[in-house]
Protein backbone atom coordinates (compact mmCIF):
# COMPACT_ATOMS: atom_id res chain seq x y z
CA UNK A 1 0.00 0.00 0.00
CA UNK A 2 1.39 3.49 -0.72
CA UNK A 3 2.14 5.72 1.95
CA UNK A 4 0.79 9.82 1.50
CA UNK A 5 2.54 12.38 3.39
CA UNK A 6 1.54 15.86 3.16
CA UNK A 7 2.90 19.24 3.75
CA UNK A 8 2.27 23.35 3.92
CA UNK A 9 4.17 25.68 2.22
CA UNK A 10 3.31 28.96 4.84
CA UNK A 11 4.41 32.26 3.68
CA UNK A 12 5.13 34.38 7.55
CA UNK A 13 7.26 37.37 7.92
CA UNK A 14 8.48 37.65 4.39
CA UNK A 15 9.59 34.03 4.68
CA UNK A 16 8.17 30.45 4.75
CA UNK A 17 8.18 28.15 7.68
CA UNK A 18 10.77 25.36 7.74
CA UNK A 19 11.62 22.45 9.68
CA UNK A 20 15.61 22.32 10.08
CA UNK A 21 16.66 18.99 10.59
CA UNK A 22 20.07 18.52 11.97
CA UNK A 23 22.26 15.59 13.05
CA UNK A 24 19.81 13.30 11.39
CA UNK A 25 21.58 9.60 12.09
CA UNK A 26 19.06 7.55 9.79
CA UNK A 27 19.49 9.64 6.78
CA UNK A 28 23.06 8.51 5.03
CA UNK A 29 22.36 11.24 2.12
CA UNK A 30 21.94 14.25 4.30
CA UNK A 31 22.24 14.85 8.17
CA UNK A 32 21.43 18.45 7.85
CA UNK A 33 18.70 20.09 5.56
CA UNK A 34 15.34 21.94 5.46
CA UNK A 35 12.34 20.38 4.83
CA UNK A 36 8.32 21.88 4.58
CA UNK A 37 6.19 21.22 7.73
CA UNK A 38 4.62 17.60 7.44
CA UNK A 39 3.88 14.37 7.71
CA UNK A 40 1.70 11.01 7.02
CA UNK A 41 -2.28 11.01 7.51
CA UNK A 42 -3.85 9.54 10.20
CA UNK A 43 -6.59 6.66 10.22
CA UNK A 44 -9.71 8.50 8.52
CA UNK A 45 -7.61 11.87 7.93
CA UNK A 46 -8.10 14.14 4.81
CA UNK A 47 -5.20 15.66 2.87
CA UNK A 48 -6.76 18.85 4.21
CA UNK A 49 -7.22 17.75 7.75
CA UNK A 50 -3.20 16.32 8.09
CA UNK A 51 -1.81 19.62 6.92
CA UNK A 52 -3.27 21.40 9.39
CA UNK A 53 -2.64 18.80 12.04
CA UNK A 54 0.73 18.82 10.91
CA UNK A 55 1.45 22.27 10.99
CA UNK A 56 0.20 22.99 14.57
CA UNK A 57 1.85 19.90 16.07
CA UNK A 58 5.58 21.14 14.84
CA UNK A 59 4.84 24.84 15.02
CA UNK A 60 2.08 25.50 17.53
CA UNK A 61 0.37 27.71 14.88
CA UNK A 62 -3.02 27.86 13.12
CA UNK A 63 -3.15 28.14 9.34
CA UNK A 64 -6.26 27.68 6.38
CA UNK A 65 -5.41 25.61 3.67
CA UNK A 66 -5.56 28.19 0.32
CA UNK A 67 -5.03 25.51 -2.32
CA UNK A 68 -2.77 22.06 -3.30
CA UNK A 69 0.25 23.28 -5.34
CA UNK A 70 2.22 20.30 -6.09
CA UNK A 71 2.29 16.12 -5.89
CA UNK A 72 5.23 14.18 -5.80
CA UNK A 73 5.65 10.15 -6.62
CA UNK A 74 8.46 9.13 -4.56
CA UNK A 75 8.60 5.71 -6.32
CA UNK A 76 11.57 4.91 -4.14
CA UNK A 77 10.09 5.41 -0.53
CA UNK A 78 6.57 4.39 -1.82
CA UNK A 79 5.15 7.32 -1.02
CA UNK A 80 2.62 10.35 -2.61
CA UNK A 81 3.85 13.70 -1.49
CA UNK A 82 0.89 16.48 -1.28
CA UNK A 83 2.12 20.41 -0.80
CA UNK A 84 -0.38 22.94 0.07
CA UNK A 85 0.01 26.80 0.29
CA UNK A 86 -1.54 27.87 3.68
CA UNK A 87 -2.47 30.86 5.07
CA UNK A 88 -1.12 32.05 9.09
CA UNK A 89 -4.00 32.48 10.71
CA UNK A 90 -3.03 32.90 14.41
CA UNK A 91 -0.53 31.25 17.47
CA UNK A 92 2.53 31.54 18.59
CA UNK A 93 5.11 30.50 16.21
CA UNK A 94 7.59 27.55 17.67
CA UNK A 95 5.46 26.26 20.14
CA UNK A 96 4.97 22.71 18.76
CA UNK A 97 4.14 19.85 20.76
CA UNK A 98 4.88 16.99 18.16
CA UNK A 99 5.83 13.28 18.67
CA UNK A 100 9.32 15.08 17.52
CA UNK A 101 9.65 17.42 20.01
CA UNK A 102 8.83 14.95 22.99
CA UNK A 103 12.21 13.08 23.74
CA UNK A 104 10.76 9.81 22.62
CA UNK A 105 13.63 7.01 22.01
CA UNK A 106 11.50 6.08 18.08
CA UNK A 107 12.71 9.92 17.25
CA UNK A 108 16.58 8.96 18.56
CA UNK A 109 17.97 8.73 14.97
CA UNK A 110 15.95 11.93 13.57
CA UNK A 111 18.37 14.45 14.64
CA UNK A 112 16.73 17.78 15.74
CA UNK A 113 14.05 19.24 14.54
CA UNK A 114 14.03 23.15 14.79
CA UNK A 115 11.74 25.27 13.80
CA UNK A 116 12.44 28.20 11.49
CA UNK A 117 11.23 30.73 9.42
CA UNK A 118 13.65 31.53 6.56
CA UNK A 119 13.70 34.78 4.61
CA UNK A 120 12.79 34.29 0.57
CA UNK A 121 16.49 35.35 -0.31
CA UNK A 122 17.79 32.63 1.48
CA UNK A 123 16.01 29.49 0.39
CA UNK A 124 17.67 28.88 -2.63
CA UNK A 125 21.06 28.52 -0.40
CA UNK A 126 19.48 25.71 1.50
CA UNK A 127 19.21 22.12 1.12
CA UNK A 128 15.04 21.90 1.23
CA UNK A 129 14.39 18.26 0.74
CA UNK A 130 12.52 16.57 -1.49
CA UNK A 131 14.86 18.52 -4.14
CA UNK A 132 12.60 17.90 -6.75
CA UNK A 133 9.91 20.37 -4.87
CA UNK A 134 12.47 22.27 -4.16
CA UNK A 135 13.02 23.27 -7.86
CA UNK A 136 9.39 24.05 -8.80
CA UNK A 137 9.02 26.01 -5.53
CA UNK A 138 11.81 28.31 -6.52
CA UNK A 139 10.69 29.26 -10.15
CA UNK A 140 6.91 29.81 -8.53
CA UNK A 141 9.10 32.59 -5.91
CA UNK A 142 10.92 33.87 -8.82
CA UNK A 143 7.65 34.22 -10.90
CA UNK A 144 6.17 35.81 -7.69
CA UNK A 145 3.04 33.66 -7.80
CA UNK A 146 3.99 32.58 -3.81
Amino acid sequence: MQRIRVAGIVPMNDGFVLMHRKNVIRNKDYQEYYTFPGGHLEEGETLEEGVIREIKEEFGIHVKLIKQLYKLENTKLNMEEYFFLCEYVDGKFGTGDGEEFSNNPAYKDSGEYIPEIVKRKNISDLVLLPLEIKEKFLQDIQEEKL
